[in-house]
């Protein structure tokens, strides 16, 4: 069965179509190679490709320039977009490889220094005061310094959930794989997160454990 594109959307002033109708239309001619359509695609999801990176690499500089290449790679392979998932999650999981391949070439992290300070920029605090400002960018860099030592399976799991924030159903998705499994790697990712604070004196060791 022919699907039919109703004319009144289609020829509707751009105001007066649903949001998602704009986008979807918008895809479908960035699929159809118009340039200015993917340059709204482009400006449209830009910051929260850039949020999702830095909060995976903790890194500004670093995350600005993976969010280029996601865009990038993102261009090259939109046709193979076919509306499974929403088009924001399609993007998460493109930068998530650019972030991994980024983790293979170089395994140690440049800026550890310049990570804790973005950390701040993430997670803002209300309270300004030096000693605890320092405290914090300490802690970031620690655990920071410890997700790096761990596989970049749990590693994701934990900076997209722990870290981000981002539903189990929208994890899964953008690593295509079930939400029982995203659970059990963000068990296990914390425990590691745990047993290393403890053992570094970050934290007391749990009683009984």
């Amino acid at each position: 069965m022919v699907k039919v594109r109703s004319i009144a959307t289609e020829t509707a002033p751009p105001e007066a179509r649903p949001a998602a109708a704009i986008h979807a239309l918008l895809v479908e001619r960035a699929q159809a190679a118009d340039v200015q359509a993917w340059s709204r695609l482009y400006q449209e999801h830009f910051d929260g490709v850039f949020r999702h990176v830095r909060f995976l690499t903790g890194d500004d500089d670093l995350a600005e320039d993976l969010t280029q290449e996601t865009f990038a790679k993102a261009m090259t392979s939109i046709a193979s977009f076919r509306g499974q998932s929403s088009f924001s999650t399609w993007l998460g999981g493109i930068a998530i490889n650019v972030v991994r391949e980024q983790w293979r070439w170089q395994r140690n992290t440049r800026t550890a220094h310049g990570r804790m300070e973005n950390m701040q920029a993430v997670e803002p605090q209300a309270d300004g005061a030096p000693e605890r400002v320092n405290l914090q960018k300490t802690r970031a860099k620690v655990l920071y310094t410890i997700l790096e030592g761990m596989p970049a399976g749990l590693r994701e799991i934990f900076v997209l959930r722990d870290l981000q924030g981002m539903p189990a159903r929208e994890i899964a998705a953008q690593l295509g794989i079930s939400e029982g499994n995203v659970a059990v790697r963000a068990t296990r990712a914390r425990a590691r997160v745990r047993a290393e604070l403890e053992r570094l004196g970050w934290l007391s060791p749990r009683q009984g454990a």
